[in-house]
């Protein structure tokens, strides 16, 4: 508490110093700025890289990922499932969605065998279509 030393009154300074808790908020901020990007969710996959822009997104469908590890292991939105099961799961999952999108995830790593099997699961099964996610393509020519 700081005190008042201009005259004969001496009486104590209402006011709250709040240098320090900004100092501290802005500390914490840069902390949660810098960790952020860090906690990615999901199944950790390397994707393959492609050219190709980027689609534009519709908020009002639902969307369903399928990632296939580099193990082989398969997640339907980060739950494990298997290649048996899958195509019973994702039709329960976009019963009641008509609209739902469904996309698939693979390591580069998965045989290409692995992926048209669960590719034509899901085609068989009577999904009208299945997107493809991929990392972009850098191009070469641009860092030479």
């Amino acid at each position: 508490m700081a005190f008042s030393t201009n005259g004969v009154n001496r009486s104590p300074m209402a006011e709250i110093n709040v240098t320090p808790l900004v100092d501290v908020m802005l500390v914490l901020l840069i902390i949660f700025m810098v960790t952020a990007p860090m906690m990615q969710a999901g199944v950790s996959v390397d994707l393959p890289s492609a050219k190709g822009e980027a689609l534009e997104k519709e908020r009002e469908k639902k969307e369903i990922v399928i990632a296939v590890t580099g193990e082989g292991k398969i997640f339907l939105n980060e739950a494990a499932v298997t290649e048996q099961d899958l195509t019973e799961t994702v039709l329960k999952t976009t019963k009641g969605e008509p609209t739902a999108e469904v996309f698939l995830r693979a390591d580069k790593s998965v045989p290409y065998g692995t992926v048209v099997r669960i590719m034509a699961a899901l085609k068989n099964a009577g999904l009208p279509s299945l997107g493809m996610i991929t990392s972009p393509q850098e191009d070469s020519s641009r860092t030479q």
